[in-house]
């Protein structure tokens, strides 16, 4: 099947030298392999049930949401173990270790790729337990 998708130039730059380093054989194979793993990714993500561990790491824009990301936290004390934080200019990496339902682990998640300053949320189940 053919679709068009409209992509910033810097970003398909970028992803064009990355397949060619990478010795792909085309750039509909890296975007054909891109699509399968955030297909996987979100699969996981909505199919661990019951109590699980996590990390999620995002990184954000300091000035322009550490209100916001404060309240949320507070909001999600009840999963969350502990964070972690380092600052790059105005930029910063968060990583935040849940433990609890996997549910409201999504639900943060979630709310956290909501904000418009957060740029990638990753997450991973450590060890989803039953």
């Amino acid at each position: 099947m053919r679709t068009s998708v409209n992509i910033p130039e810097e970003v398909l730059g970028t992803f064009d030298e990355t397949w060619q380093t990478q010795g792909m054989e085309s750039r509909s194979r890296a975007v054909r392999e891109a699509i399968h793993e955030y297909v996987e990714r979100h699969t996981t993500l909505e199919e661990i049930d019951g109590d699980a561990v996590a990390a999620i790491a995002f990184d954000y824009e300091h000035t322009l949401i550490i209100e916001e990301l404060h309240t949320l936290q507070h909001e999600f004390e009840d999963v969350i173990a502990t964070t972690h934080h380092l600052h790059q200019g105005e930029w910063c990496l968060e990583s935040v270790f849940c433990h609890g339902p996997a549910d409201r682990i999504r639900e943060l998640v979630y709310q956290l790729r909501d904000f418009d300053a957060v740029g990638r949320v990753n997450v991973t189940f450590l060890q989803p337990t039953q």
